[in-house]
């Protein structure tokens, strides 16, 4: 048993860090209202939390590397806890921005990597597979209490005592920390690269920013951008500059002595591989956990702790699946375990596409979301152990920043980009069905017209009903505006689905380098490039 007392500690840790997310998720409707916001400003913070997870992430796997991995993950820890007790007592949406979303993700950044290498380091063969597996249901078991743990708080008491208890299990772990064996001692203390650091933050963070605001400045022709450029929507322009930084990014670290990033680690294909599933992995987990929340509280009028219940299927399902790697590997190897993931993952997202409707089928709803949860379950059974054991003991931190930049990343795309999709969708479906009901005056189209061109938002359309009874606009034409807002809102959230069964499918383009034995992955290593190369 002793040997296993590591692994509750960084399960505990695991756990602690998908937490947040998911009470984040299904309280999105309350903290709209509790700081007087719009849903696409929650959006913002949800996407700043994921997106400061992945700018930072590789700096925290290097920080590891350099003054030790139980250290950092100790320094880390401590960091989430300052955020989590910021958070719980936020007054404003800036405040909670702060606590939460950077503090705290600064705090995961140096947590994550750490975390990968020292169960890596931990274990080895068959116990290593183990480790991961019960890491990755763990993350699950985080994403099925999130919700209702949250959920009920935020219904019958504050969502901010989530965050007060974090700060006690950060304690407890902080306490325990000794069950995790100290790790080899850096042999040197190679400065940080500054430069390296602001290049990556400020290529990922200007992307990811412009697809988060794609919804509200337009792609290509300028809704309600801050400015434009030559008469376009700035978005292109920002994602292209974001690219450019990247690419000196990456030209200035191929530079380096000792990089933030060596770029031959890439070479390596199980690992490469890997970093792309779990990339796809996080950008559709995290598109629809943002999307389903607001179809159950927008459209079906459901509270943050029945929202939660709706979620619990496809919690306990990705628990399940996720800590079947061990016996799945007895029988399939890690590419065909994930083809299967992917195609149990379009297939519910399919089956998810046909429950949006106006009035909810528990059934139909509650089987779509247990499917996506096995397909979720299998990817996470297998990824993390590829991607950690596709290369040598002085490789795991940084591997595991690249992990967890891969994932997070994902995350804050997936928020960002299906979000995006889904407002974009909303806009021109409710713009077109108010331009052809002939119920609507041509002077409230006007107006709606006007309205529309500014930015929509996802709002219960019993609000915009209660606006518009505030206004001069007749009641018949007030209704008619309202359904076909109604409609609007079916649609949006029907192809933002569609989206993410669409990237689902793009997946498959990265499995071929996956190990396709079914023995563990890696017993051996040779040199290459300064990368010790597995298996």
């Amino acid at each position: 048993m002793n040997r296993w007392r590591a692994l509750i500690i960084l399960g505990m840790a695991q756990f602690l860090m998908v937490l947040d997310a998911s009470v984040m998720n299904v309280s999105i409707s309350r903290l709209v209202e509790d700081f007087d916001t719009e849903v696409t400003a929650i959006q913002a913070v949800i996407t700043l939390y994921t997106l400061v997870m992945a700018a930072f992430m590789i700096t925290g796997g290097k920080l590891g590397d350099m003054y030790g991995r139980r250290r950092v993950f100790t320094v880390g820890l401590v960091v989430y806890a300052v955020g989590s007790a910021i958070t719980a007592v936020a007054p404003t949406l800036w405040l909670l921005a702060l606590g939460w979303s950077v503090i705290e993700g600064l705090g995961a950044a140096l947590v994550l990597p750490a975390l990968a290498a020292l169960v890596a380091g931990s274990y080895q063969g068959q116990d290593r597979q183990t480790a991961y597996g019960v890491i990755g249901g763990l993350a699950g078991a985080g994403i099925a209490v999130g919700p209702l743990l949250g959920g009920w708080l935020t219904t019958y008491l504050t969502w901010r005592l989530v965050f007060a208890g974090e700060v006690v299990l950060v304690v407890v772990i902080l306490f325990l920390l000794r069950w995790i064996e100290p790790q080899p001692a850096p042999e040197h203390h190679a400065r940080l690269d500054v430069v390296g650091v602001l290049l990556s933050v400020a290529g990922l963070g200007l992307a990811v920013l412009a697809v988060l605001q794609s919804s509200s400045w337009g792609w290509l022709k300028p809704r309600n951008p801050p400015f434009t450029v030559l008469g376009y929507s700035p978005t292109f322009f920002v994602i292209a500059l974001g690219g450019v930084l990247l690419v000196l990014f990456r030209s200035w670290e191929l530079r380096r002595e000792h990089p933030l990033v060596r770029f031959t680690l890439f070479g390596v294909p199980p690992l490469r591989s890997g970093l792309l599933m779990l990339f796809s992995q996080n950008l559709i987990l995290l598109g629809l956990f943002f999307v389903i929340p607001l179809y159950l509280q927008a459209v079906q009028g459901q509270n943050a702790f029945q929202t939660g219940l709706r979620l619990l299927p496809v919690s306990v399902t990705m628990l399940a699946a996720s800590m079947s790697g061990p016996f799945l590997s007895r029988f399939a190897s890690p590419r065909t375990v994930v083809r299967i993931g992917l195609l149990v993952l379009f297939a519910s997202s399919l089956w998810l596409v046909g429950t949006v409707r106006p009035e909810l089928d528990d059934l139909s709803f509650a089987l779509a979301m247990g499917l996506l949860g096995i397909g979720l379950g299998l990817l996470a059974s297998q990824l993390a152990n590829v991607v950690q054991s596709s290369v040598g003991e002085e490789d795991r931190s940084e591997v595991g920043g690249l992990q967890y930049t891969a994932q997070n990343l994902g995350s804050s795309l997936g928020t960002a980009l299906i979000g995006a999709i889904l407002i974009g969708a909303l806009t021109a479906a409710f713009g077109s069905a108010v331009a052809a009901d002939p119920r609507i005056s041509d002077a409230v189209k006007q107006q709606a017209g006007i309205r529309i061109a500014a930015g929509v938002t996802f709002v219960p359309a019993d609000q915009l009903s209660t606006a518009l009874a505030q206004t001069t606009v007749p009641p018949q034409e007030a209704d008619a505006v309202v359904g076909s807002y109604r409609e609007a809102q079916l649609d949006g959230l029907r192809v933002s689905l569609l989206a993410a069964a669409g990237i689902t499918l793009t997946g498959f383009a990265f499995t071929g380098r996956l190990p396709a034995g079914r023995a563990s992955v890696g017993s051996g290593g040779t040199r290459k490039d300064g990368v010790t190369v597995r298996g």
